[in-house]
């Protein structure tokens, strides 16, 4: 979501300067990569770039051939393959052992459904979409249909007659069968070897961070570096400010049973409590517990969080305990507030992305799931 945000603020600005840009998106890897499908790198006729398509070895030749394309006015799809062991021939020296398909667009302002103004739509809203890119490696060397459509919950934004019938059939079919959030890429060999690539757009994480304490302020920032939205919430008027906490998305203040009526949450919302409050945590804990979050982390001792749970066993209020993280926090040996807000931010991604938080090289197989 980061680099979402950071390529649509660097298209508003060069659209206000005048300067051309285009969009190079990875929408396919065979085998290994520094980054996978869904990576993108906006390239201004200037030469500036946003975002990341590769660990920076690829950047200088898409680069160039993104200046080709925004000169041509035409898309190119773009083949690196790094399997073999000559890969200095394309001047990366990558060394990734993988294929890595890139597909390179030119941006019309005029066009209000270009490819950056879908994603903007699509991250408008804290609604799961589906970008539809249509590509082709089998006639890489002609002009590439591109990113098209956005399928943002039932409602169906741009214009999808620009693909023929019988593959848009198969589009619709393949979103209404689908029930996972992650990357599809398909190919279609009755359809001339066609190839889509259905990227998965969710919300990005929310932080609800309950404490304006010190502590809580590197944590905010490491937030914000993340691109995640965090929403401030405590009682003390005079700690949650702007001025302590400038890079937060918005701030409530108010007593434990006033705030959480004010807040919106989702499946990718995660409640910090870290007031050092407990009787305010335990008013919060009882009007966030029904609220089905995936996260709820408690600050401090497992025996706090074991009275508060008891504390609303008490009132009649059960506890689902599988959501509840305390302490909170991956186990990195942290010390100091910013070290703690660093093990915190990687326990509420690991849970949000459904992983263990692991040691990569004790995975068995590939870093990242195929496609």
């Amino acid at each position: 979501m980061k680099e979402i945000l950071s390529i649509i603020q660097a298209y508003e600005s060069s659209q206000s300067e005048g300067q051309k840009v285009a969009l190079a998106t990875v929408v396919q890897v065979d085998g290994s990569a520094y980054r996978r499908p869904g990576a993108r790198m906006l390239v201004t006729e200037e030469g500036q770039l946003t975002g990341a398509i590769s660990g920076g070895c690829l950047e200088g030749d898409a680069l160039r051939k993104a200046q080709t394309v925004i000169f041509q006015q035409k898309s190119m799809l773009v083949t690196y393959d790094t399997t073999d062991e000559d890969d200095q021939k394309f001047g990366v020296g990558l060394g990734c052992n993988g294929i890595i398909h890139v597909l390179i667009e030119p941006i019309d302002y005029q066009n209000t459904i270009n490819p950056i103004e879908l994603l903007k739509i699509a991250i408008s809203e804290r609604v799961f979409c589906r970008l539809i890119t249509v590509f082709s490696v089998k006639y890489s060397k002609q002009e590439q249909v591109g990113t098209r459509v956005l399928l943002k919950g039932n409602q169906t934004v741009g214009n999808p007659g620009f693909l023929e019938r019988s593959l848009w059939n198969r589009i619709e079919h393949e979103v209404n069968s689908s029930d996972t959030s992650n990357h599809i890429i398909r190919k279609y060999e009755d359809l001339d070897d066609i190839q889509v690539f259905f990227e998965a757009i969710t919300p990005g994480i929310r932080i609800l961070l309950f404490g304006a304490g010190n502590d809580t302020i590197p944590l905010a920032k490491i937030a914000n570096v993340l691109g995640l939205e965090v929403i401030l919430i405590d009682g003390r008027k005079n700690l949650a400010t702007s001025q302590r906490f400038p890079t937060v998305h918005r701030i409530v203040t108010g007593s434990g049973d006033e705030v959480v009526k004010e807040l919106e949450t989702d499946a990718h919302t995660a409640a910090l409590l870290m007031t050092h409050n407990f009787e305010y945590e335990a008013q919060v804990l009882k009007d966030i517990t029904p609220l089905g979050l995936a996260y709820i982390g408690i600050l401090g001792p497992k025996k706090k969080s074991e009275k508060l749970i008891e504390r609303l066993g008490n009132q009649g209020l059960t506890v689902d305990q599988t959501a509840i993280y305390s302490p909170m926090g991956l186990d990195i040996g942290a010390e100091g507030s910013e070290e703690i807000a660093l093990s915190i931010l990687a326990e509420v991604k690991a849970v949000l992305a459904k992983k263990q938080g692991t040691f990569l090289r004790e995975k068995d197989g590939p870093i990242h799931e195929e496609n």
